[in-house]
């Protein structure tokens, strides 16, 4: 297939023309056009993830319990996605190297791709953050998407990342969730900066420039009270 990312970064989405007979997979909703004989159905399966137990895994890590697969016909295809959130979209070609990505972070990918819950995952849950990790692997293409642009760190040796701006990562690093270096945890929650997660190891960091729970919980506090 071929990928296009248009009207970058804040408000980017993907286009792309898929080969005959290609099939595309995709977060529910995140269809925006497509050519009308392109044909659509609704699956849990996921590779590793697949079945009923694979949907409630990706419900449980913030996805849709539904994908979207999307299938060319012998023409040939188009279609247009794009995120939920305002920023950007990232293409990320999977070979050897695996990738781990924040589950909202998601937005689509062709059907060699496996994706699945990973220790990763549970670990966060249990530091008491309200985020899930995904494990991807397998060979093809991967569309990424955050709030905000997407910038790319490389990272040999260590590195220190707010939580909240985490899009992926490569398999080739490991992380722990700590406080910042330099307070103790009393200090770190009221300064603002919380968690932080410290990268190890050589390979690639993506990262987002806005965060949005951060972002939620400004416009929040901006809100009239509701009235019955």
């Amino acid at each position: 297939m071929k990928i296009n990312i248009l009207h970058q970064p804040d408000c980017a989405i993907a286009h792309l023309i898929l080969k005959p007979g290609e099939d595309i997979l995709a977060e529910a909703g995140s269809m925006i056009a497509m050519n009308g004989d392109m044909q659509v159905s609704t699956t849990l399966r996921r590779g590793k993830g697949g079945g009923i137990f694979g949907g409630l895994k990706r419900s449980l890590a913030g996805e849709s319990l539904f994908l979207s697969v999307f299938r060319a016909p012998s023409t040939g295809g188009e279609i247009f996605l794009s995120p939920k959130m305002l920023g950007d979209i990232f293409h990320y070609q999977l070979r050897e190297t695996g990738l781990i990505v924040q589950a909202t972070s998601y937005l689509a990918c062709s059907a060699q791709v496996i994706l699945d819950i990973g220790v990763q995952g549970f670990k966060s849950f249990f530091s008491g953050e309200s985020f899930f990790w995904l494990d991807i692997s397998g060979r093809g293409d991967l569309l990424l998407s955050s709030f905000g642009a997407i910038y790319e760190i490389f990272v040999e040796g260590e590195y220190i990342v707010d939580t909240g701006h985490i899009v992926a990562f490569e398999k080739s690093l490991t992380f722990e969730i700590t406080k910042p270096p330099g307070s103790n945890w009393v200090s770190a929650w009221l300064s603002g900066e919380g968690v932080v997660c410290r990268f190890k190891g050589r390979g690639r960091l993506f990262c987002q420039t806005h965060n949005p729970q951060a972002f939620g919980q400004l416009i929040g506090s901006q809100l009239s009270a509701r009235t019955e």
